[in-house]
């Protein structure tokens, strides 16, 4: 019996829409970086991307367990003395619901060349709707994580 590698060329990559509706933040990140690195895929390898493109809607109503909407703090820096912002979990939802997600899947993500060129294929909205309707309904992959 031979082992057989996978050619980047062989890869097949779906579409996925998940709904963040009511969600809890960290066990959706998880899901949806698991989707992004492609590890149930039969063919997986550490190496290579063979993740799929992840639609998240709804991202304004994902939630978070015990204080941490008012506890949970996002720290950016200008590079600059005195630079350093802070943000709680509350302001950003009513900012920017998208940053949330996307902070919490990176953090998820492993630490190398591939990181960004998997986050790339993370898709993140708001509201309900988003451009991509015909490739999901294509792939007939739609998660619901409850």
């Amino acid at each position: 019996m031979k082992t057989r590698s996978i050619k980047k060329s062989e890869i097949k990559r779906n579409w996925h829409l998940i709904d963040a509706k009511g969600q809890i933040l960290g066990r959706l990140a998880t899901k949806i970086a698991n989707l992004l690195m492609g590890k149930s895929k039969p063919y997986f390898v550490s190496h290579l991307d063979c993740g799929d493109y992840v639609v998240v809607i709804n991202a304004s109503q994902v939630k978070v367990s015990g204080r941490k909407a008012q506890q949970k703090k996002y720290y950016r820096y200008s590079g600059y003395p005195g630079g350093l912002k802070e943000t709680t979990f509350f302001q950003q939802i009513v900012k920017d619901p998208r940053k949330i997600i996307g902070h919490a899947v990176a953090g998820m993500l492993p630490k190398n060349k591939l990181r960004d060129k998997r986050l790339v294929r993370l898709k993140i909205f708001a509201g309900e709707e988003h451009p991509y309707k015909d490739k999901i309904q294509n792939s007939k992959s739609k998660i619901n994580s409850k």
